[in-house]
């Protein structure tokens, strides 16, 4: 079996996405009634966001800042948290991320210890606007 061949970056370019999800452990709880705290999220937001500019410029590039951020809803131990970053502004060195996070899954501790349901549609429980900066073009 070969080793996968590294692609070039793709560009920025409006409209991008990358996705990712993750079981939130109960491990992750922060407060009473498995509840997690805003950063949980916000440190998700920063992986997708990471990936995203490695995807388009090829560089790990940095989250400089929040523009804005609203937590709509908790995020609980047994979620499943899905979050997404789109790009909806490319400058020469800075790009402007849409930030979404939505509950895909959630325990049900009422009917079993283990017991999950699947939320349809996911609930929306944090977005938020960065931008972020990557190094000049080689």
């Amino acid at each position: 079996m070969s080793e996968p061949r590294p692609t070039a970056p793709a560009g920025a370019v409006v409209g991008t996405t990358v996705t990712h999800r993750r079981y939130v452990s109960h491990a992750e709880a922060h407060y009473g009634g498995s509840l997690l705290d805003g950063a949980y999220v916000l440190g998700l937001f920063g992986d997708v966001a990471t990936e995203m500019c490695l995807r388009t410029d090829g560089d790990e590039g940095l989250l400089a800042g929040y523009s804005s951020i609203a937590f709509k809803a908790p995020v609980k131990a047994g979620d499943v948290v899905e979050v997404t970053a789109t790009v909806t502004r490319v400058g020469t060195r800075s790009r402007t991320l849409d930030l979404r996070a939505y509950v895909c899954c959630r325990a049900t501790p009422e009917v079993s210890e283990s017991a999950g349901c699947v939320l349809d549609p996911p609930l929306l429980v944090v977005e938020a606007v960065a931008d972020v900066v990557v190094p000049p073009a080689r």
